[in-house]
């Protein structure tokens, strides 16, 4: 929780500075009282009572406790606005962290715990500051203070005073070690309950396919009834301490006015000694009081404090982790080469995992070319692929983009030279345009005409014309209110609407039909002349006309060649197109392939 402070601000510890001070303004205020009510005591049990006395001291009591009042006022507002601004602190750090981990680190926590952390933790650590911190700054104030103030009006108040003290510490003692535990335990529940939540949402659709809402029913009710039943006895066992408290505090009164009584029965006959005892009785329980309240409040902050604890070193665990992939140094020099991916002897796997995902790999791909990876599920492309804008690192090996290698180059240089298409479209809540446009590249600006022609190429032109507000149409969060192929061509034509160097497509084109599909590729191909283009993909006849095609086979290199290459010499590959294509299939497409490439030559010759 300490290491949390150092993302306050300056202007946030002067108000703590000045809430400390306010705060032992309002203690020394309230401790101020019971002297002015003992002298009004006296004057009242004097034979010819002052009025004007009374008046007077009555009026100081008047401006103490309007005056605590007041800086009462001041700390909480002061609080509340210190919790608000260094939890929204807190909530840009995480997240701009979050912005900066790779799969495999946010893997380390979960989607849902991060979530949590994000949200319900950083709340924890708001409301410890907004009521916790007043707590423990006022406390440990107040009870030094009252105490000094109650040893000089008597000993055996003072003894009556401690033995409550004591038993009431050990009641805290007693219930904290119970709870403290189930605390820890809480937030871990809430994760819990995040993850069955989300899962649930997220696969709605499956859930009521297969008639599953029941059981998903009985998992959330699981992990409810678990965090219901921490918290329940939680609240059971701090529920009790009050009532004990109260009853501790009714036997102190009681037992000050018990020893008072003695103490002037003692003292028969000597009216005045008998006055000043009774005086002093009223005001030894007003201190008596106020040290027991110190102490409720100690009890308070036991009950915000565990649950703070755990939350602010969840926190920390996000904000305190350095993400696996670091930026280069950054690449200045123009070395005059653009497009070109170059893989030299590139070997993946996971880490903590013992098999290679892809093993001593080597290939290059030159400017305006298209290279093509295909194998069976498993074989490695995504993971391949993945590797290039740096989402997780090669394990061995070097890839290098315009003959650098990537590692050297800042996270934003490397992602300004690459548009990537995943392989499940992921589209924002907002528009049409602000979808396409998105993540704008550091080199232009993308205009409406920009927006238009990148649909044009990913043929997405048509549907989104057919929209009433064009390019202001709403997206949904996920691209929910569009089909698989809309949200497809959209993510592609992000892609090319940021003009990179090198497109990425993982498997992007496997929502479109195959008129759909050979459409786009011919447009891409025309309108995109000088940009490497990488495509995963499983159908054969997406990827035929590439330049290279690289089969891969368990995580190795079964062939690279052009398509005619393969079918001669992969029996992988020939086995892949056999799979998808008859050979009467496969032959007639050679003859319509050699045809146009007859027709251009012929074009080209005149």
């Amino acid at each position: 929780m300490l290491r949390l402070l150092k993302y306050l601000k300056i202007e946030q510890w002067i108000m703590i500075l000045a809430s400390v001070g306010l705060i032992v303004l309002q203690v020394w205020l309230d401790l101020k009282l019971p002297e002015y009510m003992e002298q009004v005591t006296k004057q009242l049990q004097t034979p010819n009572p002052v009025l004007k006395e009374i008046w007077i001291n009555g009026g100081y009591m008047l401006l103490c406790a309007l005056g605590s009042l007041l800086a009462a006022f001041i700390v909480g507002f002061m609080m509340a606005r210190i919790a608000a601004t260094f939890s929204q602190t807190l909530r840009i750090s995480m997240f701009k962290k979050i912005d900066s981990f790779t799969k495999n680190d946010i893997n380390n926590f979960s989607t849902a715990s991060l979530i949590t952390r994000t949200t319900n933790d950083v709340s924890q650590v708001q409301m410890f500051i907004t009521m916790g911190m007043q707590l423990l700054i006022k406390a440990p104030i107040l009870a030094i203070w009252a105490i000094t103030k109650i040893t000089v009006k008597g000993t055996e108040w003072s003894i009556a005073t401690g033995t409550v003290i004591g038993l009431l510490l050990i009641l805290v003692l007693v219930v904290m070690f119970f709870v403290v535990p189930k605390f820890k335990k809480v937030q871990k529940m809430v994760d819990q309950l995040t993850v069955v939540t989300r899962e649930n949402l997220q696969g709605v659709r499956v859930i009521r396919a297969y008639n599953a809402e029941e059981y998903q029913e009985e998992k959330f009710r699981k992990a409810n009834d678990e965090l219901t039943n921490i918290n329940l006895f939680t609240s059971r066992s701090m529920s009790m301490l009050n009532p004990l408290i109260n009853m501790l505090m009714s036997f102190l009164s009681l037992s000050i006015y018990v020893i008072g009584a003695y103490l002037i029965d003692k003292n028969h006959g000597n009216l005045l000694l008998q006055t000043e005892l009774f005086g002093s009785m009223i005001v030894f329980i007003q201190y008596a009081m106020q040290v027991v309240m110190a102490f409720m409040m100690l009890v308070m902050i036991f009950i915000i404090l565990p649950r703070t604890l755990v939350s602010g070193k969840r926190i920390n665990e996000v904000l305190l982790t350095k993400p696996s992939i670091k930026d280069g140094a950054g690449v200045s020099d123009d070395n005059g080469v653009k497009g070109t991916v170059e893989f030299k002897n590139v070997s993946f796997k996971y880490p903590g995992a013992e098999e290679y995902v892809i093993k001593d790999v080597s290939f290059k791909v030159n400017q305006g070319e298209t290279i093509a990876f295909i194998g069976s599920t498993g074989s490695g492309k995504s993971t391949l692929i993945n590797l290039i804008p740096r989402f997780y690192d090669a394990t061995e090996g070097e890839i290098l983009i315009d003959d650098v290698d990537i590692k050297k180059y800042r996270l934003g240089e490397l992602h300004d030279k690459i548009g990537y298409v995943p392989q499940k479209a992921v589209l924002f809540k907002g528009t049409i345009k602000f979808n396409v446009a998105y993540g704008e590249s550091s080199y232009k600006d993308i205009t409406d005409d920009d927006v238009w022609k990148a649909l044009e190429i990913a043929q997405g032109k048509d549907f989104v014309e057919e929209l009433p507000e064009k390019l202001d149409a709403p997206v949904a969060q996920g691209g929910t209110n569009l089909s698989g192929g809309q949200k497809q061509r959209l993510a592609i034509a992000r892609a090319i609407a940021r003009e990179p160097e090198i497109l990425i497509f993982d498997d992007s084109f496997s929502a479109l039909d195959y008129k759909t599909d050979r459409k786009l590729r011919t447009t891409l191909r025309k309108e995109t002349k000088g940009v490497t283009s990488m495509i995963v993909a499983q159908r054969i006849g997406t990827i035929m006309d590439a330049n290279k095609i690289v089969v891969l086979n368990e995580g190795k290199v079964a062939g690279i060649g052009t398509h005619h290459e393969l079918l001669k010499t992969s029996s992988v590959y020939k086995e892949i197109a056999l799979s998808q294509l008859s050979e009467e299939e496969l032959a007639w497409k050679e003859i319509k392939r050699w045809k146009k490439k007859s027709q251009l030559i012929l074009k080209i010759h005149g």
